[in-house]
Order: structure tokens, then sequence, then C-alpha cells
């Protein structure tokens, strides 16, 4: 429900900031608005609505939503105002300010935040035609502060809490055709500054504040009405789509908490990073990432001054099939973190002698492949977790597998078909076919140094040489061994020996 109410609301403020699909009379502008907000499930009402001169001056205007689990979302809008600037096009203008309310269910946050959106000097401007509208939005600063949050346990004392973004644009078009609301969207902000303060219960202080620069996204989607979006799978038949991207520039994190025990400190920086996310009736991508990222934690748990922490990239993303099918659709899962670190303090712990070498670690796996969903997952009566399985893997590709750390390294990249009419060879599991090649650097110099360091007693060490010696062989450099793991004929063969 929480994610549910939170599109809500964050369609809602798009709309609200923008004067949502104007059409060429200011008249036209309110109409589509009101179709659009009832067409998503808001209820919307107004004290007044009347005509002055080239203006029609609305007044009154309350936006609420309610979701089936409980939760509710609320904005109030002294006046909202569409002008015909006699070229064509429309000016919106609003109240500077107004609140917003939003509750949820319990166990599903605070059971109620009030907020005020601020948004002085805000320009919206609404063109073209009445069913292909354009829209300049420019707003020098928007700000959300939080009046009051209602939680258990009680919300911080004095609590202060506040994001303001500065130099925000957009630009947005929207074309309506029939049911369907058409968006194609994107947008600027030069920087975004939270700030949080205040004193809970206890007597624990905590002040916090982030900052994100040159941010920047677009976005295209086709959206549907209120009653089809309730369900997933029924909406992307019917043709819904998303396809979002957002990037960053710098980044920075700092947080204080002062509590009986002593002072904790937080910080952290990054170079960038992004998002995507896209969403049709055949598959969902979701992606995120970061660069140049360092982190510090210092406090009264840690046994040394502080813990710094270090990264050059980070990534993840999935790209999966949703909907039901018969015939094998793409599929791609990627996860990495690149040079990593980790201060010398930590590595005292468990190597104070400097055995092992403490050069930059680095993860990653990146797969691709195909497979098919035997039923729609997103529809919300789909079962899971039956004894059949709900899905067929056909190929899976190791695009790169590495990992790289305490001076010894692992890589394989390879191939497998699957056989689903058989499940019982390789018990439960389609039985594969095809080839992986693994290389294996400075596995013998690791073992030899665990041994050193009383990490790894000798009889554990001669059965992990053992296993060593059953699946690799040596390599061209020193301390270095590869393997060719086959699936063939319903068996498994390593460098040529059959082992199943």
């Amino acid at each position: 429900m929480y994610r549910n109410l939170s599109g809500a609301t964050a369609l809602a403020l798009i709309f609200l900031c923008s004067g949502a699909q104007a059409q060429v009379t200011p008249e036209e502008v309110w109409e589509s608005w009101q179709a659009f907000s009832t067409g998503a499930g808001q209820e919307l009402t107004v004290t007044s609505a009347t005509r002055n001169g080239d203006t029609l001056e609305v007044k009154g205007v309350a936006v609420t939503f309610k979701d089936d689990l409980g939760g509710s979302f609320a904005a109030n809008i002294d006046t909202l105002d569409f002008t015909d600037r006699g070229d064509g096009t429309v000016e919106v203008t609003m109240a500077e300010s107004y609140p917003m309310t939003l509750t949820f269910p319990e166990g599903e946050g605070p059971e109620k935040l009030t907020l005020t959106v601020s948004q002085p000097g805000i320009s919206i401007i609404a063109g073209g035609s009445a069913t292909e509208t354009s829209y300049d939005f420019n707003a020098p600063t928007v700000s959300v502060k939080i009046d009051e949050m209602v939680i258990d346990p009680p919300a911080p004392q004095d609590l202060i809490a506040e994001m303001v973004m500065t130099g925000s644009t957009a630009k947005y078009l929207v074309k309506r055709d029939g049911e369907a609301t058409l968006l194609d969207s994107s947008f600027a902000v030069e920087s975004v500054a939270m700030n949080l303060s205040g004193v809970d219960e206890t007597g624990t202080a905590v002040k916090a504040t982030a900052s994100l620069a040159d941010l920047s996204g677009a976005s295209k989607g086709n959206f549907l009405g209120a009653e089809i979006m309730a369900n997933m799978a029924a909406a992307l038949n019917a043709g819904f789509t998303t396809d979002a991207s957002f990037t960053f520039g710098a980044m920075a994190l700092d947080v204080d908490v002062t509590e009986s025990s002593g002072p904790t400190k937080v910080t952290g920086t990054a170079t960038g990073g992004g998002l995507v996310l896209a969403v049709d009736k055949t598959q969902v991508n979701y992606g995120s990432s970061m660069t140049g990222a360092k982190f510090t934690v210092s406090g009264p748990e840690i046994p040394f001054p502080e813990v710094v922490i270090n990264f050059a990239e980070s990534a993840f993303n999935v790209l999966m099939p949703v909907s039901k099918s018969d015939v094998p659709q793409d599929f791609a899962f990627l996860t990495k973190i690149v040079d990593f670190t980790v201060s010398d303090e930590v590595w005292g712990m468990v190597d104070p002698g400097g055995t092992l070498s403490r050069e930059p670690a680095t993860v990653i796996l990146d797969t691709k492949g195909t497979g098919f969903w035997k039923q729609d997952i997103m529809d919300p009566d789909a079962q899971m977790d039956g004894v059949e399985p709900p899905g067929e893997l056909t190929s899976l590709d190791l695009t790169q597998l590495l990992v790289k750390a305490a001076g010894a390294e692992v890589s394989a990249l390879g191939a497998l078909t699957f056989d689903n009419t058989d499940l019982v060879t390789f018990q439960g599991i389609p039985a594969p076919t095809g080839t992986i090649n693994v290389t294996i650097k400075g596995a013998n110099t690791l073992i030899d140094n665990l041994i050193a360091m009383g990490l790894l007693p000798e009889d554990q060490a001669m059965g992990a040489r053992m296993m060593l010696g059953m699946f690799a062989r040596p390599g061209a450099g020193p301390d270095e061994l590869t393997s060719t793991l086959e699936f063939k004929d319903k068996g498994f063969f390593a460098n040529g020996q059959q082992l199943q």
C-alpha cells in the first residue's frame, strides 16, 4: 500500500505543479485537469470556478485519494487561475504554498504526515492543441516541509524536516487518447538539499543533512484509468507502459546522532549515480548505480576512531518478463561493486600482520538468458508458491563473473541451455547443456596465507587443495588454475573427466 500511495502522491505533485493537461482555453484546461484527477481515482471538489475577464478563477480546490487498504492523501489549494494569454497558450498560476496530508495503515510507516509545499515564483505555460498539450515549468525554489509527524514511538521533539529544490525546470507533452493519457516529460534541478533534526523521548538528538546536484531525468508513459490500474496485469495487457530514467551529480550526506553512550557520526559523498525503471506488458527493467563513493562512520560502538569505506562504482540491474507466455523471453541480471576498500583499522582486526593483500576488491556478476512465466506475476491472484514451478528457464549466459579480493581472483564465462522436460537427472533442476570456463589466480597463495594466520586448519586446507585439483588444472601463469566445466549427455564433466 505504501508504494501505491507514494505513487499517487508523486503523480498528484506533478500535476498540481504543472496545471495538468492544459488545453486551448482556460475552461478546457480546468476540465481536463478534473478528468485526469478523477480518472486516477482521486476525488476533486472546489468552492467556486468563475470566469473573470481572460482568467478562469478556481477557488478552494481539494484533492483527496483513498487507498483500499486504509491510507489516504489530501491536498488543499486556495487559488488556481487559468489565464488566456491571447497567443494560443494558457498561463497557470496558483497559491505559492498549500498543505498536504498523508495517512498510512498500521505498520506501513508513520500514522500521519502533515506537509507544506511552497513554490514561490512558479511559472507554468501550457500550449498546443486540445488533444496534444505541451507545458513549460519553471520554479526558482520548491520546498516540502514536514509540519507534523504522528508516529509510535512519538516523533522527535522540535522536529525540523525539509527538502528544498533549487532551479527546477521541466517540460511535459500530454496526449489524450480515449481513456489513456500519454505523457512525455523531462526535468532538471540544479540542486536538492534535505535537512532533518530533532530530539526523541529518550533524549537522543539527531541532525542530518543531505544534498544532490545536477539532477535530470526523462520519462515516457501511457497511463490508464484508476479502475484498470488496480490490477497491474490487466493494465499491462491494456497498454499501460512507463519508461523513466534519472541521474544525479555530486552527493553529500552528514548525520550526527548524540545519545547517552556518546556521539555517532556518518558522512558520505559520491560523484554521481542514477536510476532506471521501464515497465510494459513484456518486461520490467529496474536498475541503480553510484560512482566515486566514500562513507565514514564513527561512534562509541566502534573499537577505533572511524571506519572508512570507498568504492569506484556500484550497480544493480534486473530485466525480466512479467506476463504469461509459452515463448521464451529475454532476462538479465547485473550486480557489481568495483574497487571496494575498507580502512586499515578493520583489516587490522583480522590481519594485524598485513599478510593478506589489501588491494581494492571487486565483485561482478553479469548474466542474461531466456525463460518465460506460466502465469501473469503482476496479477494479485497469481500463486507463486505452488508445487509446480511458476515458470521455465530455457537458457543462461554467464557474460562475466569476477571475484577479486585478498590477493586471489576468480573469473568465469559460459553459456547453458536447459531441458525442462528432465527434472530428474540434476534433482529438480532442468537438465543443462553447455560449457563454463573458469580461471583462478592466487588461490594457493591465499590458502598459504590463511594457514599462516591461523584462520584455516591444515586438514581443511588439504581438502580445499584436493577439490581444486579435482576441478582445475595448471594455467599459463604462476599460481593460476583453469577449468572447463561441461554439461553434456546428461552428465557433468570437469576438464574432460566425468564427475556425474
